[in-house]
Formats: structure tokens, C-alpha cells, sequence
């Protein structure tokens, strides 16, 4: 009886330490995220990334761990925490810009409004984009999982998390940098131009984690 409590215990204390990575991911994704930066040039194409790609591809793989330890019905609760966390800092970043800085602020409030007004588009897009995807992710990995069993973790891990990057990114960048003084053909151009690069450094970076979701899910069960 005692034994099992402490494993009962040890448990609880490793979902809670994914958890609060899972909460890092999604804030710092949101805060951080939108930076783009070089890869390479591939003649005459510059193929960039975005901080987002390290961070994003581990919000789905966690949600997979849990779905393979502890079931679908307590991940669901975890997407739900996910979309509730983007929906605060919404609404946190509007109150921080709709209010007056003091004296002392005033210097640095142009700063502070343009990169947390920007901000507030980035995370409407983000929590429409996650509001869809994550619960893709789980639904796929959980359909999977019912026609294979608990055998092919890695397959049902990246495919699970191909599809969801790929809506993630879809819904994420047509929200997000879609204008409306741009004809729909210059904007679908545009678009795919960023969404398809994205999406598949994404997918990589989630290939790369197969290992230490692997991990993770030994982790949780012992």
C-alpha cells in the first residue's frame, strides 16, 4: 500500500514536470516564437525558420505521451489548458497596451505597444491555429493507437504530429499574415511560399524528438 502510494506519487510528480513544459513551450512560442531567422540559400531561395519550430513540435509530442500513458480524456484536458493559456495572454496583452504608461515608462512605450499590439494578432492566430490542431493531434494519434495497438509508437507519433503541424501552420500563417490590400492570388503565393518551408522544418524537428518521446513515456510508466 505504501509502495504504491509513492509510486503514485513519483508519477504525479513526472506528469506535473511535462506539464509545466508543456506551459513553457506554449508561452515562450507565443512571446518568442514569431523570430525568423536564416537557414540557407537554395539558389535563389532564402529558406528561413522561425523559433516557434523548437518549441511548437513539443506541445504535440508531449500531448502524445500523455494519450500513451495515461489516455485521450486527460489530454483532451491538456489541449484545453493550451488554448485557455493563449486566451489570457490575448487578453492580457490588450489591457497591458490599452492602458496609459507612467512618466517613467513613457520612453519606451512605443517599443513595448509595437511589439505587443503585433503581438495580439500573432496570438488570435495562434489560438484559433492550436484550438484546431491540437485537438487534431490527439484525435488522429487516438485513432491510430485504437488500429495498432501500442506497437509503432514513431508512426503514430509523426504522423499524428505531420498532420497537426501542418494545420497548425496552415490556419497559423493565413490568420496571421494574410493582408487585406493584397489580391487573393498574391496572398495564396505568399503564403504557401512561407507555410510549406514551415511546416516542413516543423515535421523535422518532430522526427528528431521521436527518440525522447520514446523517453518520455518510459519515464512516465516506470
Amino acid at each position: 500500500m505504501i509502495t504504491e502510494k509513492i509510486n503514485e506519487n513519483s508519477q504525479r510528480n513526472k506528469s506535473d514536470i511535462l506539464i509545466g513544459i508543456y506551459i513553457f513551450c506554449i508561452v515562450a512560442a507565443e512571446l518568442m516564437g514569431s523570430k525568423s531567422f536564416p537557414i540557407a540559400k537554395i539558389g535563389t531561395f532564402n529558406l528561413s525558420g522561425a523559433m516557434g519550430m523548437f518549441l511548437i513540435p513539443w506541445i504535440y509530442s508531449i500531448n502524445d505521451i500523455f494519450t500513451e500513458v495515461y489516455g485521450h480524456e486527460r489530454t483532451k484536458n491538456l489541449a484545453k489548458l493550451s488554448v485557455l493559456i493563449v486566451f489570457l495572454i490575448v487578453i492580457f496583452s490588450a489591457l497591458a497596451i490599452a492602458l496609459p504608461p507612467s512618466a517613467r515608462f513613457l520612453p519606451m512605450e512605443e517599443s513595448y505597444h509595437k511589439i505587443f499590439f503585433q503581438s495580439i494578432r500573432i496570438s488570435v492566430a495562434s489560438l484559433m491555429a492550436m484550438a484546431i490542431s491540437n485537438f487534431l493531434d490527439i484525435a488522429i494519434f487516438v485513432k491510430l493507437k485504437r488500429k495498432m495497438g501500442k506497437s509503432k509508437l514513431w508512426l503514430r507519433n509523426n504522423l499524428s504530429n505531420i498532420m497537426a503541424l501542418f494545420m497548425d501552420t496552415m490556419v497559423f500563417m493565413s490568420l496571421a499574415f494574410y493582408s487585406i490590400n493584397t489580391s487573393v492570388a498574391a496572398n495564396i503565393n505568399f503564403l504557401w511560399g512561407i507555410i510549406l518551408p514551415y511546416w516542413l522544418l516543423k515535421t523535422a524537428m518532430s522526427a528528431i524528438g521521436t527518440p525522447l518521446v520514446y523517453a518520455g513515456v518510459r519515464w512516465l510508466k516506470n
